[in-house]
């Protein structure tokens, strides 16, 4: 099989995208609306949705699953309270397990949490609970900075995170760690703040000593890991100087990276300077970059051209197409093993 395990509903109807401006709209007067009985969008819409824009890339370019998450600019948890959010990821979750059912071969659920700046973080724990029990979600996408761009939040390693790190263990799911929108007019969104912040995660858990606390807990780093394969001799000479063991011994075994890096140059270097074992595939379609690469006449997106030319071995490749997914993601594995795959 090939897994992508970074896959959103940027598609979905337009239907949700009107719903979520009125809630904006609205946020000063919420006894104005829009209830959550207002969104009516069918079974058909959704299907239409999926099968002429992720689907139809998935078959095109041989890719077989996609872990699949509310679309991660929309979480925007910076915007209005927590009821705000709650009341917004109830709804973009319940999408995405609703596309889960109707192409349960091809989709499997990732929860957003109803994060909000400044709120204990035990507050998500209902949706993730209902989305683990209910919808049978395999994992979370967790938000570092739930501000937009100004880091109000104590670093990943800080106990205020540890009531989410507690139900991960508990369920034995991972978080990709994932920002949203950026408020902040220094960080462009896609072009900095993703990848600012995936820099920002790995070295908040250099630093940390988190996984001695909790070491069964998995976190995915997306977009190849931002800055830090290109900067590994960086990180590996401060883990030295802040006396932290070795970064095979103090982060290989709970952090993983995907694979959208979105020319070959990137993945060739991912896959010399990042262990195998540690690299899922990903492409993130239909998401930040999807233009067509004029060098190569092929979507920026279409990460599997890369990992098929990679320097790596037939059984590496399987890994990181796979078996690592499998590994990471244990409820998929269990999900997969009971369709007997």
């Amino acid at each position: 099989m090939i897994i992508d395990c970074h896959g959103h509903y940027t598609t979905a109807p337009k239907a949700l995208e009107q719903w979520r401006k009125a809630q904006i709209d609205n946020l000063a007067t919420p006894e104005l609306g829009p209830r959550v009985a207002d969104l009516r969008i069918s079974d058909d819409e959704l299907r239409e949705s999926i099968e002429n824009n992720q689907l139809r890339l998935m078959r095109e370019r041989g890719s077989d699953l996609t872990i699949f998450s509310p679309r991660a600019s929309f979480m925007a948890h910076h915007i209005g309270d927590f009821n705000t959010s709650s009341t917004w990821a109830g709804i973009c979750n319940e999408l995405c397990h609703r596309v889960s059912q109707l192409f349960p071969e091809h989709f499997i659920g990732a929860a957003m949490l109803p994060q909000s700046p400044g709120v204990d973080p035990r507050s998500c724990i209902p949706e993730l609970e209902r989305c683990v029990k209910d919808y049978g979600f395999v994992g979370i996408n967790l938000n570092p900075d739930p501000s937009g761009g100004h880091w109000k939040e104590p670093p990943l390693t800080d106990r205020w995170w540890y009531p989410v790190y507690e139900k991960m263990v508990e369920y034995d799911i991972p978080a990709m760690v994932h920002v949203s929108t950026s408020c902040n007019a220094c960080f462009h969104t896609t072009g900095a703040h993703y990848l600012n912040a995936d820099t920002t995660a790995f070295m908040q858990c250099l630093t940390g000593d988190l996984f001695k606390e909790f070491p069964t807990l998995k976190f995915v780093i997306p977009h190849g890991g931002g800055a830090v394969p290109y900067h590994w001799g960086r990180f590996r000479g401060l883990a030295q100087e802040l006396k932290k063991p070795l970064l095979q011994e103090h982060l290989l075994g709970n952090i993983y990276f995907d694979t959208c890096v979105y020319h070959q140059p990137g993945i060739d270097l991912l896959t010399r300077v990042i262990p195998v074992d540690n690299i899922l595939f990903a492409s993130e379609m239909i998401g930040a970059v999807r233009g067509i690469d004029p060098l190569t006449g092929h979507h920026y997106d279409d990460t599997r051209r890369y990992v098929e030319v990679a320097a790596i071995d037939p059984q590496q490749r399987a890994k990181i197409y796979e078996h690592n997914a499998r590994r990471v993601y244990p409820r998929l594995d269990a999900a997969l093993k009971a369709r007997g795959l």
